[in-house]
């Protein structure tokens, strides 16, 4: 039994987060029960280089164990413990700083678009305090990605699967891009498989290690961003794992083939992830799961598994892997041939896996999230097997058993 405290929802865009100096100091306010355990704090922050220069941290004015500084090349969570004396019913000020003048120390994730946020950014060292024009090009309205866990309480029950509307008109703009060999497999296998490879080969994996504007989550977009190489404000886009996928379930739903989104973790905390889907086979009446970037499904005496059988495989998925077309083009590039190598066929992306609850991304864009993979996990709506919490994923608040995941789609 246990309960996440949260303002936010983890909707972080990485590139307009709040940057803290000795000067700016953030603060964020969490109403919480009485509580008489260690709790645990979860900040979701990023140095800007590993020297000394740890982050400060008081509670209700009383000064935490300075947080020192991990990875410097991503948001990522640092987990810290707070004494239950240190915490009180009612509102707890949470207050971050660094000591650099300039805004080159530590970096602290942020949520835009709050209306009436519950987090305050100060210019003069905790003196005074705004909740507008947050972040660090002073812009915007935000909550930071600060999180408590209680030890007394419970989270709430996982939501259950949203799917698309299938008579949304975009759905016949989707149909009328799919290349006809796809429309004219006989067998749902045999189109799903078509359907991968055909994403597989529409363009290079670009992650934010080699742009910064992410794509959003529309599939029409999503290719065409992804073959010219051109987003938003003429940059390259962040077209990823995550993109493949999010195109794939879309594609899927317009062939009246229910899919969803298996965003997967292999160190909690880590950035050796992926992002694949399932779908549902009638045949076998189980979820299957589909790899649209690296082309790949796996099967087992010809039956395709779903991502929770590929997880009891072990640390060696080469028996079991059948690539389609679409893998021949994406190993031209040698960081999917690294990924595939080091990464995919040991099954370490797959040792923790979740669903992402809603596949309705067309009629529904605004619930998509606007940053997913360019920080260390984060949002809120990611439901993970119920053996994740104890195992590092505290942060999160949806946890369910495995007949949540199995189940048939409804």
């Amino acid at each position: 039994m246990s309960k996440l405290y949260h303002n936010e929802e983890g909707r972080v865009i990485p590139t307009l987060c709040e940057e803290l100096t000795r000067f700016r100091h953030a603060k964020i306010n969490l109403n919480i029960p009485e509580t008489q355990h260690e709790a645990t704090l979860y900040i979701l922050a990023k140095p800007d280089h590993l020297d000394d220069n740890p982050l400060h941290l008081h509670i209700n004015g009383t000064k935490q164990k300075d947080i020192l500084p991990e990875d410097d090349t991503i948001y990522k969570w640092y987990i810290i413990p707070i004494s239950a004396d240190d915490l009180r019913k009612g509102p707890n000020s949470i207050v971050l700083w660094t000591e650099t003048s300039a805004m080159n120390g530590w970096a602290l994730a942020l949520e835009a678009g709050q209306a009436e946020p519950k987090s305050a950014i100060s210019d003069d060292a905790g003196e005074t305090w705004r909740c507008n024009r947050m972040g660090y090009l002073n812009a915007v309205r935000g909550e930071y990605s600060v999180r408590l866990r209680l030890e007394e309480g419970n989270d709430p029950a996982p939501p259950p699967m949203i799917w698309e509307n299938a008579g949304h008109p975009r759905l016949d703009d989707l149909r009328k891009i799919i290349p006809p060999k796809i429309h004219r497999a006989s067998r749902r296998i045999d189109q799903i498989r078509l359907l991968a490879s055909w994403i597989s080969m529409g363009w290079e994996h670009s992650g934010s290690g080699g742009a910064a504007q992410y794509g959003p989550w529309d599939a029409e977009t999503i290719l065409n961003w992804g073959s010219t190489q051109k987003g938003h404000n003429n940059q390259r886009p962040i077209v990823m794992c995550v993109h493949y996928t999010v195109a794939f379930v879309s594609f899927c739903q317009a062939l009246a083939i229910q899919a969803r989104c298996v965003p997967l973790m292999g160190t909690p905390n880590g950035s050796n992830g992926h992002f694949v889907a399932e779908v549902w086979l009638d045949e076998h009446q189980k979820w299957a799961m589909v790899d649209p970037n690296c082309d790949a499904m796996l099967f087992k005496d010809d039956v395709p598994l779903s991502t929770a059988e590929i997880q009891t495989l072990g640390n060696n998925l080469t028996p079991y892997v059948v690539w389609g077309q679409g893998t021949a083009f994406q190993r031209t590039f040698s960081h999917m041939r690294d990924f595939m190598r080091d990464n995919f066929l040991q099954g370490l992306c797959f040792r923790h896996s979740s669903i992402w609850p809603r596949a309705d991304f067309i009629s529904h864009p605004e619930c998509s999230p606007p940053g997913h993979g360019s920080v260390s996990y984060c949002e809120t709506d990611l439901v993970w097997s119920d053996r994740d919490l104890a195992k590092g994923f505290g942060m999160f608040r949806y946890f369910a058993s495995a007949d949540y995941f199995e189940q048939a789609p409804i």
